[in-house]
């Protein structure tokens, strides 16, 4: 069992996002952008272009990155082009962020649900978590490309809530970026955020900002443990 740290709430189910949360694959990501916006003659992601868009939807992205507007069909293949670039990278070469596995095992073994709420398309979410060998373990997969606004709109949150069958405020969600964090924060879901991405001081800075921040899984354990103790 957990003896969770936030004394007045116990959660019924535990939301995570993905990409630079359950995984720290955002070098991947990032380098496969370099490659991506180098070869469409776009000027280079640099960090503010980072936190604007970290956490959205492709379908949001390249018009930003692009500067225009654009059809769902030439979205596509930019996020073929692009999420491709991303897969043959880090093929073979992503693992859970440290103590992932020993949380989702306490999950299990105190019957709390777990599941996933993220932006990224279908090939991606797929191949991530088979990449990582969790494909089983979420009983609940929400994607962006499924709701109508992504985030920093809860929509997608709200969804993964949905599909466990809870109410959204019961739930813990685990987020790395701040407008992920937001967006959380709107579902009306408790928030812990994950240092993998950003600094604590960008995550607090959200919008909405998180109820508790940590380097990794290990440390949020570390934590409920201490707690427990008396």
């Amino acid at each position: 069992m957990i003896d969770w740290m936030f004394q007045s709430f116990r959660p019924r189910a535990v939301i995570f996002d993905l990409d630079g949360t359950i995984v720290d694959n955002m070098p991947w990501h990032l380098r496969a952008f370099e490659a991506f916006v180098s070869k469409h003659g776009l000027p280079a992601m640099d960090a503010e272009m980072r936190r604007r868009t970290d956490g959205k939807r492709n379908r949001e992205i390249f018009p930003m990155l692009f500067g225009r507007e654009m059809s769902m069909e030439e979205i596509e293949q930019l996020e073929e082009d692009k999420e491709g670039l991303y897969r043959d990278l880090s093929r073979g070469q992503l693992a859970p962020l440290d103590g992932l596995v020993d949380l989702l095992d306490r999950l299990d073994a105190a019957d709390v649900p777990a599941g996933v709420a993220t932006s990224g398309p279908r090939k991606n979410v797929e191949f991530t978590l088979a990449e990582l060998g969790l494909t089983a373990r979420f009983r609940a997969i929400a994607r962006g490309d499924q709701v109508q606004h992504g985030k920093p709109s809860p929509d997608v949150f709200l969804l993964a809530a949905e599909r466990l069958g809870v109410p959204a405020a019961t739930c813990l969600a685990f987020e790395d970026a701040p407008l992920g964090v937001t967006a959380a924060r709107r579902a009306g879901m408790h928030v812990a955020a994950i240092t993998s991405s950003y600094t604590a001081a960008d995550l607090q800075a959200a919008e909405l900002g998180p109820h508790g921040i940590y380097a990794d899984f290990r440390e949020f354990l570390e934590r409920q443990l201490q707690v427990a103790v008396p």
